[in-house]
């Protein structure tokens, strides 16, 4: 890419048969940057943070399976340790070990993913991701816990998804999931969140497959998730925002050996959206240590 140009270019890689897509932002020669979005997200959330990053960093963004333009899971494997092999495959598509950034339920993945393959990781920042999808005190592994995850999964048979009827429609639900966002900003996220729907009506859904809400028979489990935490040996910042939700575990520091935590002011769960260069002025120097 021209260093001239300011669009990344749309790449592919195979992670476990399913092609994910990825956006690559060039400067080839500089050190490696992850960027790893959230749950029903899509890579391109990333442009603004990419732009913020790109001189000094070889950026890239995937699409996490079952979102943006990354194929879908058959049979709807969607669990930590899934989505964490693809994360693995981006890090050593774009030259490992590589610096990595992930939001939300990309933040969970790629925690589970450093703790399990640490040596593919130079330094981790975690926008509000050490929370998780399961119950808080889920059952022992058993009937009852299988039965629980496969009656769930199986509702989602016969769910359609939400049309509507141009992007303007789609933008205004993207509003009113987060309000604090730039107005400026949302038909872009809208664009390449949605798709247009074959058929005489038309209209626009979501590309994100709703069965990523269904998760895995064997998903890691909340209680579990310190284990892999405390295996981690990059170094890691942990970033919330000041009105946290509920479910995050801003203690997730006390498990990890080499990590610092802040909190971004007047900010949602959207770090990166609501308050861009304050993100960027915690992640700027954490990225620039020395690895």
């Amino acid at each position: 890419m021209s260093p001239a140009s300011r669009e990344p270019v749309q790449k592919f890689f195979t992670s476990q048969r399913i092609q994910i897509s990825y956006w690559d932002w060039g400067n080839e020669d500089a050190p490696p940057l992850v960027l790893v979005h959230g749950g029903k997200d899509h890579a391109r959330s990333w442009d603004r943070v990419a732009e913020g990053l790109r001189d000094d960093y070889h950026v890239v963004a995937l699409d996490l399976r079952g979102h943006g333009d990354s194929e879908w899971s058959v049979g709807g494997n969607y669990g930590l340790p899934d989505n964490g092999l693809d994360v693995l495959r981006m890090i050593e598509t774009v030259g490992s070990p590589a610096r990595v950034l992930a939001h939300s339920y990309g933040g969970s993945v790629c925690l589970l993913t450093a703790g399990t393959f640490p040596e593919h990781f130079t330094s981790l920042a975690v926008l509000e991701g050490t929370h998780s999808l399961n119950p808080k005190e889920p059952p022992e592994m058993g009937p009852a816990w299988v039965r629980k995850w496969g009656d769930n999964l199986r509702k989602f048979e016969d769910s359609t998804p939400r049309v509507y009827s141009d992007l303007a429609a789609a933008e205004e639900r993207v509003r009113e999931a987060n309000p604090r966002l730039p107005e400026s900003f949302t038909p872009h996220l809208t664009e390449y969140a949605a798709r247009p729907v074959g058929g005489d009506e038309g209209g626009y859904v979501w590309k994100y497959d709703w069965w990523v809400n269904g998760r895995t028979s064997m998903e890691i489990r909340r209680d579990e998730l310190p284990r892999f935490w405390e295996a981690i040996t990059c170094p890691v910042l942990l970033l919330f925002a000041r009105e946290t939700r509920v479910n995050q575990r801003t203690d997730a520091g006390t498990f990890i050996k080499n990590s610092r935590t802040a909190y971004i002011e007047d900010a949602g769960h959207w770090l990166h959206h609501d308050q861009l260069e304050a993100t960027l002025a915690q992640v700027k120097p954490f990225f620039a240590e020395p690895a």
